[in-house]
């Protein structure tokens, strides 16, 4: 699944061919994603001009003059810059043809994306008025996970991909920015002391942005909006590498599941 550095990533991509331009052509070829396409789509969006792309979480927002268009990628959902000359291909849902010439394309396989209309205030819609600050924006400081973690008995893998604490850290960027502060996954978050809070604080923030530096990663489907793959994964320090020795101090790195998802950590740096 695309996570917030891949989204980021295919935000900034489309930005440049998108951002200002008049939507001349909706075509909705599969109404069938989650929670259903909706059939006036089409008479919503044609004519209206994108004045932002904005990403909030793991949803880009294409906001409009009354209202925005949600699109959630799903498991393995692509939203890439093609034209008219490039045929559709079998999971392309929808094309949002653009005054330039460009279209964005949504394609997505396994149809477990989104595309819905937000009317205004488009910060109110459901999905997105509960979550929780951006990791990189400041509302996110290390006092918010103080006061998340007081008391709480639950592993503090899992109260960072709470995206109620802090948006967009999701399984592979949790894994990795613990190692990189030196905490056990598994260890009960109301147990990690505010140094180490403020660490972990510290931490996601840097692995988040060397992700989106890098393009994002190349497991599972990920490919940016021009449709080259991301390579934050050849920077991985634990991620997917049980039995492999740990890049500090070459203890064999281990594999345990925490809240049903894999997780990796080196048992020696990580206490």
């Amino acid at each position: 699944m695309p996570e917030l550095p891949e989204v980021e990533t295919i935000r900034r991509g489309i930005t440049p061919h998108a951002d200002g331009q008049t939507i001349t052509k909706v075509v909705v070829r599969d109404h069938r994603l989650r929670f259903g396409v909706p059939r006036d789509l089409p008479q919503r969006l044609t004519g209206q001009r994108i004045r932002q792309i904005e990403r909030r979480a793991k949803y880009l927002l294409l906001h409009v003059d009354s209202g925005a268009l949600m699109l959630h990628l799903g498991m393995s959902g692509r939203l890439h810059v093609v034209t008219a000359a490039d045929p559709p291909g079998k999971h392309a849902h929808l094309d949002i043809s653009l005054g330039n010439g460009d279209i964005l394309r949504l394609t997505d396989p396994r149809r477990f994306g989104m595309a819905l209309w937000l009317p205004e205030p488009v910060a109110q819609h459901p999905l997105l008025a509960a979550l929780g600050p951006e990791p990189m924006a400041a509302g996110f400081t290390p006092q918010t996970l103080h006061i998340a973690a007081k008391g709480r008995k639950a592993p503090i893998k899992n109260l960072i991909m709470d995206n109620h604490v802090v948006v967009g850290v999701g399984n592979i960027y949790a894994s990795e920015s613990l190692f990189r502060a030196g905490i056990h996954p598994k260890r009960a978050a109301g147990r990690v002391s505010a140094v180490r809070l403020t660490a972990l604080h510290d931490a996601i923030r840097v692995v988040l942005a060397k992700a989106i530096e890098a393009g994002g990663t190349t497991l599972r489907d990920f490919s940016g909006a021009d449709g080259n793959p991301g390579y934050f994964q050849q920077d991985v320090a634990v991620y997917g590498r049980d039995g492999q020795p740990c890049i500090t101090c070459s203890t064999l790195i281990k594999r345990v599941v925490i809240g049903q998802r894999a997780s990796y950590y080196c048992p020696r740096c990580q206490r």
